[in-house]
């Protein structure tokens, strides 16, 4: 009976024979969502996501970006988007959005009042025509903001948000300014 339900390739031109792919059920929650190519990472294009885990597989060494081998991701960041339920994993392919996440982390270091705050963009760079050679380009700016900004961020950009009476859109603005950034030269 069980060997019956084992998923295996089909040779009729479908992916599994017998039971549906368990990626097709709908099973894996957003934790298990893994984001490489940029068009996986597209779903949180512009999004405020705050950093809750960085784990690095390369290093940077006298400045230098030292890593393994030329085909692993560089790091894996964990990552809580505004609008996304759950956490969303995803890998650092280029150079320069790593080194930034290093110099964050690593050189600088982050205090217990203050998050990291990212935000991943093929559609931000100086010159418009930049956007067709976004592959080979960086894509985040890594902020390091005051903590709760990532909320106070996600309240601001909601266009169905009703505001309570009394509330300052310009005073939340200014509490979540970032303290320091990394941001790619090709960005504006």
């Amino acid at each position: 009976m069980d060997a019956q339900r084992t998923l295996r390739p089909a040779q009729d031109g479908r992916r599994w024979k017998g039971e549906e792919h368990p990626r097709d059920r709908g099973q894996y929650t957003t934790m298990q969502r893994q984001m490489r190519k940029d068009s996986e990472w597209s779903v949180i294009e512009r999004r405020a996501c705050r950093v809750i885990g960085f784990t690095p597989f390369a290093s940077v060494e006298n400045g230098e970006v030292v890593a393994p081998n030329l085909t692993d991701p560089y790091a894996s960041v964990t990552l809580e988007c505004t609008g996304m339920p759950g956490a969303v994993k995803g890998f650092v392919t280029h150079k320069v959005d790593f080194a930034n996440l290093w110099a964050t982390f690593k050189e600088r270091g982050v205090s217990d009042d203050e998050e990291v705050v990212i935000f991943w963009t093929t559609k931000d760079y100086k010159y418009r025509f930049l956007r067709f050679f976004s592959r080979a380009l960086p894509k985040m700016w890594v902020t390091i903001r005051p903590k709760g900004s990532s909320e106070i961020l996600e309240k601001l950009c909601d266009p169905t948000r009703h505001w309570e009476p009394g509330f300052d859109p310009a005073a939340a603005v200014r509490a979540t300014l970032p303290i320091v950034e990394w941001k790619p030269q090709v960005m504006q």
